[in-house]
């Protein structure tokens, strides 16, 4: 009996013990199931965030109106940093650090000990996969720290998927980060064709061999005319101006434009890249790799990274006030409700999480903002560089004392000041008088003031945020507002002023709350509370907050 008595208790103690254990690893499996099964970056490059206002009414219901009317609309959203161009943003977004941190310190920038220039993604260990010289050979290795999609990837042990795609290679590659299945970007010319890099795989699978095929490139270089008539096009400035940069061939800057008719003239397929239609083309690509890749179809959230990069090109060309902007932002629209519906379908509606955002704005174009009134200008390119060479060989009797100016950030030439044995703090502030002096800086600075300050805000602040001290520059100037450094006509971008800062972000999908707030957010944050989302740990080099108040309980 006794016998009996205690095979009973062990047997009750073991099926406890199973049943505890199976609640414990159901309980488990629950957690990863409400997680969702596709996280999506859009990045919309050179977005301000008043290109959502502005068009509102002519936005469909179903694409930039959908995601703020169900989403979380974060109105006062900044880049907390300069440079504000294309590599750090997308950096910055993807890890949650700025160029202080992760090191990406511009598209380029100067290395002190090679005395050469530095592109952010090029990486001569790996060859292309498609495209030729012209494409390059890139890596995400000059990115010093983990993104978003590393860390879901490492902590799901490697079972999660992460694909990058965009038109710039940059605006896949560092949003992917080190360990992404996939990075892919579009190489034009003679070609047309979706490339990547020995980095990721050996050979480019068989679906994007596919995608590649010269008929389905060639149909998206179609005939540009506005989407809807150009006469309700009120929201933007005469079609016909003396702002803009035309396409060659075309001297006009009025629509309609023959694609076909320009191609050979403007280097082939990267025509594709200055139109709506190179967005349309990154749509039907990540669709492509959604569906191929299966993403959001296991239990493991996957990543997808989709960078919009014409618009930037046509911002670039045209201004952001033109007609040709506001056509690419409708047509753009049109663009998020397609994903939208097809991530409903394939994946399923509120089984996935999406932000959007942008890597920088953009400055209006100072010979228009001039014709209006307000004070602009514009500085050749080449300015600065000169008058600096001319004062340095007067007063020190060298004119190769500046290795390089890039980024607003003056590179020294220090090999060349100690073999003259030159004062490096007299030549330092001989720069800092000469430049103080002219009409178009605001402000100047050495790397010690910025790298020693003490800033709490300010555009101090955003200097220091994005100062890295083994790739920034030594002297440090400040335009003046309205000031950029460009050709004679289109627009560009780079600075701490509000018209380069701030850009859209919103959070759309599952786990995230409805609503809107116009408390001031970073680019930063964005990283770090996608992970809190995913239950991921912290990101140990992230200097954003997490935004718990967009996160549902």
């Amino acid at each position: 009996m006794k016998n009996i008595f205690l095979i009973k208790i062990i047997l009750i103690t073991l099926l406890v013990l199973t049943f505890v254990n199976c609640n414990s690893k159901n309980a488990g499996l629950q957690s990863d199931l409400d997680n969702p099964k596709l996280v999506i970056s859009i990045v919309v490059d050179q977005m301000r965030f008043d290109n959502l206002d502005k068009y509102e009414a002519n936005y469909s219901n179903n694409g930039f109106n959908r995601l703020i009317r169900e989403g979380f609309n974060l109105k006062n959203n900044h880049f907390n940093y300069v440079p504000t161009v294309t590599g750090p943003g997308h950096a910055s977004i993807s890890t949650g650090s700025t160029p202080k941190t992760h090191g990406i310190a511009g598209n380029n920038w100067f290395d002190k000990k090679t005395q050469k220039d530095v592109y952010c993604t090029t990486d001569l260990d790996y060859e292309n996969l498609g495209g030729n010289a012209y494409s390059a050979k890139m890596s995400p290795n000059n990115l010093l720290v983990n993104t978003l999609a590393d860390l879901n990837r490492i902590e799901n042990d490697m079972n999660s998927k992460t694909i990058s795609i965009a038109i710039k290679d940059r605006g896949s590659i560092l949003m992917g980060g080190k360990n992404a299945n996939a990075a892919y970007w579009f190489y034009g010319k003679d070609k047309g064709e979706w490339v990547s890099s020995k980095y990721y795989m050996n050979k480019l699978p068989e679906w994007v061999t596919s995608f590649n095929n010269s008929e389905s490139i060639s149909k998206y270089l179609t005939d540009w005319n506005t989407l809807y008539d150009i006469d309700t096009y009120k929201e933007s400035r005469s079609d016909d101006n003396n702002f803009e940069k035309s396409f060659k061939g075309d001297p006009s800057v009025t629509f309609p434009y023959d694609l076909n008719k320009l191609k050979d003239l403007n280097d082939g397929y990267d025509m594709l890249k200055e139109t709506p239609f190179g967005n349309s083309l990154t749509t039907d690509f990540a669709i492509e790799a959604i569906s191929n890749e299966k993403l959001g179809k296991d239990q493991f959230t996957d990543v997808l990274t989709i960078s919009y990069s014409s618009t930037d090109y046509i911002g670039h060309n045209f201004g952001v006030d033109a007609k040709e902007t506001q056509d690419a932002y409708l047509r753009l629209d049109l663009e998020i409700e397609r994903l939208l519906n097809f991530l409903d379908s394939y994946v399923g509606e509120n089984e996935y999480t999406l932000f959007l955002t942008a890597d920088h704005g953009a400055a209006k174009i100072p010979a228009y903002l001039n014709s209006l009134g307000i004070k602009s200008q514009n500085i050749e390119e080449g300015t600065v560089k000169n008058i600096l060479k001319n004062v340095l060989f007067k007063s020190y009797g060298s004119n190769q004392l500046i290795s390089k100016i890039m980024n607003s950030q003056i590179y020294l030439n220090n090999k060349t000041i100690n073999s003259l044995n030159l004062n490096l703090n007299s030549i330092e502030k001989t720069i800092i008088n000469t430049l103080t002096q002219l009409d178009f800086i605001d402000k100047v600075y050495t790397s010690k003031e910025i790298i020693n300050g003490n800033f709490d805000s300010g555009y101090e602040l955003l200097i220091q945020n994005g100062y890295n001290i083994l790739r920034s520059g030594d002297v440090i100037f400040k335009l003046k507002e309205n000031v950029i450094s460009y050709g004679n006509k289109g627009t560009t971008h780079g600075s701490g002023y509000s018209y380069d800062t701030h850009v859209p972000l919103i959070f759309f999908g599952k786990k995230i709350v409805q609503g809107e707030s116009n408390v001031k957010t970073k680019i930063t944050d964005i990283a770090p509370t996608i992970a809190k989302l995913l239950g991921l740990k912290k990101m140990s080099n992230s200097t954003g907050d997490v935004l718990t108040f967009v996160i549902k309980d």
